[in-house]
């Protein structure tokens, strides 16, 4: 009984300072061991598919052999890398990645702020939640199936479109073989798709606005496009900074399956990326696959991407005071 009282008694003892004497660290993971069980399928899923592969980056500098290993490999130094910025289709790939993915940032960025901003003023509540869930809805839809919508659509055979067109005397159009269309279509079929996923980031953090400034806002007499621009975006401001510097990272980046499922011959000056020509050259390219080639140009890419991902971060830290970190 007295080892249990003077137990008890230490137990709630302070420091001099008034804080509890500090648990070692294996204790308070102990503590908290179900939160760490739960995290742990997350951290192994990281471990095996996102950091133990970078080590497979060294084949970009090899003539990687699958028999030879990367062990065993002959050492090229930046011969692969040469060999792209040389390759004849360099400036057209360059280009096409570029304007899909500058579109995407033009259309793909700005609509669902603009669409969240207008569902938040919507004041009936299942209203609102019927709307968010079907712009939702398309986000779940595989790339595959979008794409065969499309080529439903537009099919110049029974097509909805052309059937509308040739009911105003206009001649059938066959979208999906004519390279001035592809840029157009790819950029709506992502709009159709994640407008709605992104335009929630935008709703958590209009939720957060105080309404006190609205109601401030409207004693003054501001009207809701007042109270949009006055008080909703300034209040968003530091979230669509953040998005846009995502946004950035991924210019040289864009949605691989949605062109491999879109490519026809016809289209291949515009549609050719250079994600597609990585996989043609790399991976589908007749004999062995050349990984090596394809390790290369990926890391050339990702490093741009940090790159521009930096430059975006401290342009809008130093005039905007938002930003990543």
């Amino acid at each position: 009984m007295m080892m249990s009282a003077q137990s008890r008694a230490t137990s709630v003892v302070r420091m001099k300072d008034g804080s509890r004497p500090r648990k070692s660290w294996l204790k308070q993971i102990w503590g908290l061991k179900i939160l760490y069980l739960i995290l742990l399928p997350g951290l192994i899923q990281m471990l095996l598919f996102k950091l133990l592969p970078l080590f497979g980056l060294v084949i970009a500098f090899q003539d990687y052999s699958v028999f030879n290993g990367i062990l065993h490999s002959d050492w090229v130094g930046f011969k692969n890398f040469a060999a792209f910025l040389h390759d004849d289709y360099f400036w057209r790939l360059v280009r096409n990645t570029l304007l899909l993915a500058l579109f995407n940032l033009l259309f793909v960025f700005p609509i669902p702020v603009i669409f969240a901003l207008f569902l938040n003023e919507i004041r009936v509540r299942a209203v609102k939640r019927f709307v968010q869930t079907l712009s939702f809805f398309p986000y779940f839809i595989s790339s595959a199936v979008m794409v065969s919508i499309l080529y439903r659509l537009l099919s110049p055979q029974g097509g909805l479109v052309n059937e509308v067109l040739n009911s105003f005397g206009i001649q059938s159009v066959f979208f999906m073989a004519d390279p001035n269309w592809f840029r157009p279509l790819y950029v709506a079929l992502n709009v159709w798709q994640l407008f709605g996923y992104n335009a929630i980031i935008y709703l958590a953090a209009m939720t957060s606005i105080d309404p006190n400034l609205y109601e401030a806002a409207e004693m003054d007499g501001a009207s809701r496009w007042q109270r949009i621009f006055r008080v909703t975006l300034p209040s968003i401001r530091g979230t669509i900074v953040v998005m846009f510097i995502l946004a950035i990272g991924q210019i040289l980046t864009v949605d691989l399956d949605k062109i491999l499922l879109m490519y026809n011959p016809s289209v291949y000056d515009t549609a050719d990326v250079i994600q597609s020509y990585v996989y043609r050259q790399a991976f589908a390219s007749g004999g062995f696959p050349n990984y090596s080639f394809g390790a290369a140009v990926g890391l050339m890419q990702s490093v741009l991407a940090f790159v521009l991902v930096m430059g975006a971060n401290r342009f809008s830290k130093k005039f905007t005071e938002s930003s990543l970190f």
